[in-house]
């Protein structure tokens, strides 16, 4: 609600940030346009989704264009829930990406595997397939508008986190599939974030590795 977003918001607004981090907030649709009135410039302001094509009847959906006219710059496309809870297929999350990239918006796409995935062995099978569905999607010249966040859904807010070993491990895979689908550039210069129970006490470690951005 309003109120929890004030406190966020005033922490933000009085917080001093670093000037080498880019820090983007990310409310719920109905408060994208009251967080982004509030909230300092320097920081951005990302809808948690939107829908792949500019305007019709889609009903309950939004799209680029309407983050946009609200003062946003960001969109998170493909997070877990969209995934596992919506069906968000793979292809679909793809489409998204590529229109918000061209209609001008930065875009976190995130990317995960499921508990069962992991026990399975299939982790790197899954986030690969997910990954080569974004980067079809990406012209070379929007890279440096694309953010990948690594978040395996077995860590979403269960208190269980990948260890910065693992999640290491997987990061330095992503890089590597990048180079090969991509260039060796992109996967040098594309920023990869790990996601799930993230928190003041293991922020350090997980950052502390190379390919964890």
């Amino acid at each position: 609600n309003k109120s929890s977003i004030d406190v966020i918001v005033q922490f933000l607004n009085e917080g001093e940030l670093s000037s080498d981090t880019e820090v983007v907030v990310s409310p719920p649709t109905i408060y994208l346009d009251y967080t982004r009135q509030k909230l300092d410039g320097t920081v951005g302001v990302a809808a948690q989704n939107c829908y792949k094509v500019e305007k019709g009847a889609f009903t309950g959906d939004i799209s680029p264009a309407m983050i946009q006219d609200v003062g946003c710059a960001w969109v998170i496309l493909g997070h877990s829930e969209r995934r596992n809870v919506f069906g968000e297929s793979v292809a679909l999350i793809g489409e998204k990406v590529g229109h918000a990239l061209g209609a001008g918006l930065n875009v976190i796409a995130c990317i995960g595997e499921k508990l069962e995935e992991r026990e399975a062995g299939s982790t790197t099978d899954v986030v690969f397939r997910q990954t080569k569905a974004i980067c079809s999607n990406v012209s070379v010249n929007d890279w440096s508008k694309v953010v990948i966040a690594y978040e395996p859904v077995w860590a979403i807010g269960t208190g269980k986190t990948a260890s910065p070993e693992q999640a290491q491990e997987v990061h330095q895979q992503l890089r590597d599939c990048l180079k090969e689908n991509v260039s060796p550039a992109v996967g040098e210069s594309t920023r990869i974030i790990y996601g799930g129970s993230v928190n003041a006490g293991n922020c350090r470690d997980l950052a502390s590795k190379p390919d964890i951005d």
